[in-house]
């Protein structure tokens, strides 16, 4: 599969007129839980000649593939995504720190150590407790669950108590997570629930598992708490990333 993703990478360079300046696999194979039978969730950062971007017709930001069984992949304008990390956009912080990287250039790597400056905890906070409320709300209080939906609750809940400890971003990683963030009274029940879904479909239907449940509907509670009072924190301004923005395009 990464020799596709290659190829396609190749041929939306050219068919674009475009530069990739980063290539990454985001979702579950990037969280470390994938199912034998998940798809590939690659995401790409690209920039186009300066000329594009001075022309008077607006051109995409986007750049999305037909999503296939197995491969679904689209990626972002440079412009778009420096704007949404002046906003600290919580996905700009997951492709720059996936485990899996398909491409990487000297930009991108030096773009590395300037994100953090970036960070907004209160933020990433609401990001991360909207997605593990709205995933248990809609998932998880069934007799009947696929199994992979506790991950998607469970990840966020740990990102939360990672950004509260440490005021950074989360890692990709969901067992640097758990290692970190999660009680060690939880941990059998969750490495059980990891290793089902290792091992079956991503549809696999398991019965609700009430002892999670109630961790996680204290966790949510608890945190939502927490986040409600945490203090906003004021935005940088532009300069730095409108440079990062003129290089790329002199480059």
């Amino acid at each position: 599969m990464e020799t596709q993703i290659q190829k396609l990478l190749c041929e939306i360079e050219e068919k674009e007129n475009c530069q990739i300046l980063l290539a990454v696999e985001s979702g579950s194979r990037a969280w470390g839980f994938a199912s034998p039978d998940s798809d590939y969730d690659v995401r790409f950062l690209y920039v186009r000649p300066k000329e594009s971007y001075l022309r008077l017709e607006r051109v995409r930001d986007v750049i999305e593939l037909p999503i296939s069984d197995l491969l679904n992949i689209n990626g972002w304008d440079l412009a778009k995504m420096l704007r949404l990390l002046h906003g600290s956009n919580p996905t700009v912080f997951e492709w720059f720190s996936s485990p899996i990287v398909y491409k990487t250039t000297p930009f991108a790597d030096a773009l590395m150590p300037i994100l953090q400056r970036y960070f907004l905890s209160r933020k990433g906070l609401w990001h991360y407790l909207r997605m593990a409320e709205r995933n248990y709300q809609e998932h998880l209080c069934r007799e009947q669950v696929r199994a992979k939906k506790y991950f998607y609750v469970l990840r966020p809940i740990l990102a939360c108590r990672w950004i509260l400890a440490t005021g950074t971003p989360p890692p990709m990683l969901f067992s640097e997570l758990v290692a970190s963030q999660l009680p060690a009274e939880m941990l059998p029940a969750v490495q059980a629930l990891l290793d089902l879904k290792q091992n079956a479909s991503e549809i696999q239907l398991i019965p609700r598992n009430d002892f999670l449940n109630t961790y996680i509907e204290q966790s949510l509670t608890e945190l939502r708490q927490a986040v409600e009072s945490y203090p906003r924190e004021p935005c940088r301004d532009w300069t730095e990333l409108n440079q990062i923005f003129l290089s790329a395009l002199n480059a």
